[in-house]
């Protein structure tokens, strides 16, 4: 994905994001599930995070909305060719270092496991029933809290249907809270089915179609 519109993000800006992340999802009914110890979540997130940056800013396209970094915008266009080498070393990479994180973090290995029961909430694996590689998937789109409501969030999902619509590419993504479903909907995503696997958790499925 392209933009003259965001910051695409540098290597320098991952600690701050990081750090926007856990903000943004400290009460994400995901994490809330996955790490019901809530001093285990508190040090385990910024963990996680820190790996996920790593890894998406080697596969992925990761935008704020402008240099101050109130907003992250994480992006996998699925049109684009990529390194397969390159994408299954990070991710290999990425994967070690969680599980590392999580029996560290807690060595009765209980979030450990939930993670493994818990893991088609966390791969996006239901995205293989669309048979669509023409698609741009949203992993992540957060707002710190202190700037919410000043149409930022808007701001970056509008540049992100503009260059589908560009591309005529799908759009997909989930979210685990029923609120923000209103949100999406506003831009055109309709459900497209919703994961509850070994957790009272719903995964709400969402995508765009080509317009």
């Amino acid at each position: 994905m392209d933009s003259d519109h965001l910051y695409r993000v540098e290597k320098k800006d991952l600690p701050k994001l990081e750090l926007l992340l856990n903000q943004c999802f400290a009460h994400d009914p995901l994490y809330e599930t996955l790490i019901p110890d809530p001093e285990v979540r508190k040090r385990l997130m910024p963990e996680l995070f820190h790996c996920d940056m790593d890894e998406f800013y080697e596969t992925c396209e990761i935008f704020a909305d402008d240099e101050n970094l109130n907003s992250v915008l994480v992006v996998s266009d699925e049109a684009e060719p990529y390194n397969l080498f390159q994408f299954y070393l990070s991710e290999a990479k990425a994967a070690l270092q969680t599980d590392t994180y999580l029996i560290r973090e807690d060595p009765s290995l209980q979030t450990f496991r939930n993670f493994l029961k818990g893991e088609d909430y966390l791969n996006s694996s239901w995205t293989d029933q669309l048979h669509q590689n023409q698609r741009l998937h949203i992993i992540y789109l957060a707002v710190a809290p202190n700037m919410q409501h000043h149409g930022i969030a808007a701001h970056l999902m509008n540049e992100a249907i503009r260059y589908a619509t560009e591309h005529r590419l799908m759009i997909s993504l989930e979210t685990h809270n029923e609120d923000n479903l209103e949100f999406y909907q506003h831009f055109g995503f309709k459900v497209y089915g919703i994961v509850k696997r070994n957790f009272p958790l719903k995964q709400y499925c969402l995508i765009r179609e080509v317009q």
